[in-house]
């Protein structure tokens, strides 16, 4: 696996892990958490003789599950654990595989939550005798709404077990969330929400209309050659738009995203980590949790919607140790999330703004207070607007996650293994298609509809208030009733 030193967090956390403790541990993405408990996790499946599942690891998306399965593999090459990715999406054999997995027994477990629900709903899935419990990328799962299926599954494990809880980030929801599942936990805090000191962040400041030439310019005159670079959109709907874009003009890239299934993006992420091609453009079902070695480059085409995604996303970069670049375009109507950045990363980036000289025309000017309410006009608010907060821009939704909705990244499993809720994936709002308003009301589609798209009663009743209109006076001066000449 190419280890050759413990990373801090997993020098500070495998020993608490063997000596038994429940652990709540944060730290930035790619510092190596996985490995910080899978490799005591696994030193204690091989010196134990375990004839049940004794390890349950859960995950917020189906990516990391299957990542962490291969990880397993590895890791665990000379102690012979088996384990299973438990998560939906695939065709229907996946979900036999995993059915006599979980009646038979592996030793660990790697599951979304709703899929493993959905499992266990079927009353063949025994967990008596689970040993471990791990909820990586907790934060995560939090957000994506899984904290009620989390409790559910937790009601099912033994009380006598050894928890831990790894995230990216430690709020107060974590927190207190970790209490109700944990017990004396030690904890473990390792800069939070800060990116690697090798990540060389640039900020340029660009209308939409002059990202991708002034992408072309950069790569093109990049100080480090682009081997591999993940371009981050925040909506679905410009994956393909651009991977055209990029390959008309000469460079070779394939996007994912949540539209893909899941056999195709596989294939694509399988084929960007095996070289065979430079450039992904990805939505944000790629910034947590995905292991990508020697990423050279991040671009952030579009500015995240919380500052905490940004570090998630540029940290597919630097990994390990290493420097990598991490560009991001900086339009009008997003400074004020670059403000938000700043306040988090605890540094001023340089706004640079050289699209002028290279004739492309003015960018916008770096002025937050100026712009910070341009998404609250013309149907681009944050909630006030008629959209209901979407964004005017193609749909991006801009609204806070509330529980049981699913953010940018990853839609949600129900029950059967099917998504669930409003396909809302990587921040595409789906509006409702507006009604035609020649159709007839559904109420009135049982009664024959006249010419004008009215049925006869309501031409009826309309007519006599034409006949008859009220207030009109008589002749001796007393109201007229309303009542139709004889």
């Amino acid at each position: 696996m190419n280890y050759l030193k413990a990373t801090p967090i997993q020098e500070m956390a495998i020993p608490k892990i063997l000596e038994g403790r429940d652990l709540v541990a944060s730290a930035q993405t790619g510092t190596g958490k996985t490995a910080a408990y899978l490799i005591p996790l696994l030193d204690r499946i091989s010196h134990a003789d375990h004839d049940h599942t004794s390890t349950l690891i859960l995950v917020p998306t189906r990516e990391l599950a299957k990542q962490i399965d291969e990880q397993v593999e590895g890791f665990g090459y000379f102690v012979q654990a088996t384990s299973i990715a438990i998560y939906g999406g695939g065709k229907g054999d996946e979900w036999d595989k995993q059915r006599r997995a979980l009646e038979d027994g592996a030793d660990i477990i790697i599951a979304t939550p709703g899929r493993l629900i959905a499992h266990m709903q079927l009353g063949y899935v025994n967990f008596n005798k689970i040993d471990y419990l791990v909820l990586d990328e907790a934060d995560k799962m939090l957000d994506m709404g899984f904290s009620d299926d989390i409790l559910n599954i937790v009601a099912k494990l033994p009380t006598k077990r050894q928890t831990l809880l790894f995230s990216a980030t430690m709020p107060n929801k974590i927190r207190e969330f970790s209490k109700r599942i944990l017990t004396d936990p030690e904890e473990i805090r390792l800069a939070v929400s800060k990116p690697a000191a090798g990540i060389d962040q640039q900020f340029y400041l660009a209308y939409d209309s002059q990202k991708l030439p002034l992408l072309a310019h950069l790569i093109k005159n990049s100080p480090t050659p682009v081997q591999s670079m993940v371009l981050f959109t925040s909506r679905k709907s410009e994956v393909n738009g651009i991977v055209r874009a990029l390959s008309k003009l000469g460079y070779e890239a394939r996007g994912i995203s949540s539209d893909l299934d899941q056999d195709d993006r596989e294939v694509v992420l399988r084929d960007f980590k095996n070289k065979a091609f430079p450039i992904l453009v990805a939505t944000d079902v790629l910034s947590r949790g995905i292991d990508i070695d020697n990423l050279t480059h991040v671009v952030n085409y579009d500015i995240p919607r919380d500052a905490e995604d940004y570090v998630h996303r540029i940290g597919r970069t630097a990994r390990a140790a290493t420097t990598g670049t991490a560009i991001t375009f900086v339009s009008d109507q997003d400074q004020n999330r670059i403000v938000n950045i700043e306040k988090l990363i605890e540094r001023d980036i340089e706004k640079r703004s050289i699209t002028e000289e290279l004739g492309m025309g003015k960018s916008p000017v770096f002025d937050p207070r100026r712009f910070s309410g341009l998404r609250g006009k013309g149907g681009r608010g944050k909630g006030n607007s008629s959209r209901g907060g979407r964004d005017g821009r193609r749909g991006e939704d801009t609204r806070r996650p509330q529980h049981g909705t699913e953010p940018a990244g990853e839609q949600r499993e129900n029950r059967n293994g099917q998504r669930r809720g409003k396909p809302r994936a990587e921040g595409v709002a789906t509006l409702a298609p507006v009604p035609d308003k020649t159709l007839a009301n559904p109420v009135d589609q049982a009664s024959p509809v006249s010419a004008e798209g009215q049925s006869p009663e309501k031409a009826k009743r309309r007519k006599k208030r034409r006949r008859g209109p009220k207030g009109e006076s008589s002749p001796n001066g007393q109201p007229q009733p309303n009542v139709a000449p004889l």
